[in-house]
């Protein structure tokens, strides 16, 4: 048998052991609990419009302010990572290893409850607790990202930028940034996938029924109908936001995943 009957073989193997798996699965799973447990219609039509025009648009709310603040925070923090001055490095270095080791629920838990414990009276609005949350969890992550952008462009494009005369901050921000940003795309778009995820939560804190992101909504509709088809919705509003965005970094790795730093 050759080669390629081999690899043939093998694969039509697999494919009937998942077959036979998925058949198995089908015959023995009690359809009628799981639809009445996780597929009730009535009460999945019942979360419609609250579900995409409140809980849907607060999610991507979150995400979004969480990113930029995360973006701008991890820009500093990574040049910090870089600089020649020994103090910036450690205290990057402290910065980037702390948040990366804390459980995002812990620095949810902080923001929204040791602080006014700790500085009584010193009260924030919850979407700004929400924001700075968000931005410390994806911060630490996204500042390693970035860093190791700004050590891919090649150390001939700062050399020539210093040749004519450019300062080592003029060089950065307007030869070393750009070019790094652009090799940094696609894992920022991962990034900002794994923030909406976290941004569930945000329900640890509490809410109004206007403030509400998809995971307090699931959380409260499972509550009053005493059924789990909330979960099943709210999974798949986050599939809205998510697979678009995994399409995004896919279309943006196969766009300059493979060019070369520094190439025009």
């Amino acid at each position: 048998m050759s080669k390629r009957q081999k690899a043939k073989l093998s694969r039509g193997i697999q494919y009937a052991i998942l077959i036979l798996i998925a058949v198995v699965i089908a015959l023995v799973a009690d359809w009628p609990t799981l639809i009445d447990t996780f597929g009730r219609f009535d009460i999945a039509v019942g979360m419609f419009p609250e579900v995409i025009t409140g809980a849907l648009k607060n999610t991507v709310i979150f995400t979004a302010l969480g990113f930029v603040l995360g973006l701008a925070i991890a820009l500093v923090v990574a040049l910090m990572r870089l600089s020649s001055v020994g103090v910036y490095r450690w205290l990057a270095t402290i910065y980037i290893e702390f948040f990366r080791g804390l459980p995002a629920l812990v620095v949810f838990l902080v923001m929204g409850f040791g602080l006014p414990v700790a500085f009584p009276g010193f009260l924030l609005p919850q979407l700004v607790i929400i924001m700075i949350a968000l931005g410390l969890v994806s911060s630490a992550y996204m500042a390693e990202t970035i860093r190791a952008g700004i050590q891919a462009v090649p150390k001939g494009q700062v050399e020539a930028a210093r040749s004519l005369g450019m300062s080592s901050s003029r060089a950065m921000i307007t030869i070393v940034l750009p070019q790094a940003m652009r090799i940094i795309l696609p894992p920022l778009t991962n990034e900002l996938i794994l923030l909406t995820k976290d941004s569930s939560l945000a329900y640890i804190l509490g809410s109004s029924v206007d403030g509400r992101e998809l995971a307090a909504l699931g959380r409260a509709e499972i509550v009053n109908t005493a059924n789990l088809t909330p979960f099943i919705v709210i999974a798949v509003c986050y599939l809205i936001i998510t697979i678009p965005l995994s399409y995004l970094s896919r279309v943006l790795e196969r766009k300059y995943g493979s060019a070369e730093p520094g190439a025009k």
